[in-house]
């Protein structure tokens, strides 16, 4: 913030310190979502909130800027698509086996099967949270397969 002021006071134009904004600042808490966003607590999502109001309030940044909360689900979501989307990525192997249904059900964004979760797997695991938030049926236990070694 330090550094925005300087800026501000330098006489840098407004456009130009809200795109310094987003370069910097927006791009580091993107950038660190998928990791981290599982295990923010609450009180850690509010003092990111508290910095993007003040941020909005002296001019830093636009107003339009999305709420941390929407920062982190459309940072996930790009992330697991493109986990999905490119079979030579680091995660790829880490993602369940695909499963085969015989019955017609709606069409789910991703045909992995569902890890059971346990209180070793909850939804500070980032693919856990992507597999349950994108998978619109829940199979049976006896269904589910879990790639996890416990």
């Amino acid at each position: 913030m330090y550094t925005m002021r300087v800026l501000r006071a330098h006489g840098t134009p407004t456009t130009s310190l809200h795109d310094i904004f987003r370069a910097t600042i927006l791009s580091r808490i993107q950038y660190t979502a998928p990791a981290w966003s599982g295990m923010c607590s609450a009180a850690d999502r509010s003092h990111l909130e508290s910095l993007l109001r003040l941020a909005t309030r002296l001019g830093y940044c636009a107003d339009d800027v999305p709420t941390v909360a929407d920062l982190f689900d459309s940072t996930d979501d790009d992330f697991f698509y493109r986990i999905k989307s490119n079979s030579n990525h680091v995660l790829q192997p880490y993602l369940p086996d695909k499963t085969d249904i015989p019955y017609s059900l709606r069409t789910p964004s991703h045909n992995m099967t569902l890890i059971n979760k346990t209180k070793f797997l909850s939804d500070a695991d980032f693919l856990i949270r992507m597999l349950y938030k994108y998978s619109y049926y829940v199979l049976p236990k006896a269904l589910s397969l879990s790639i996890y070694r416990i």
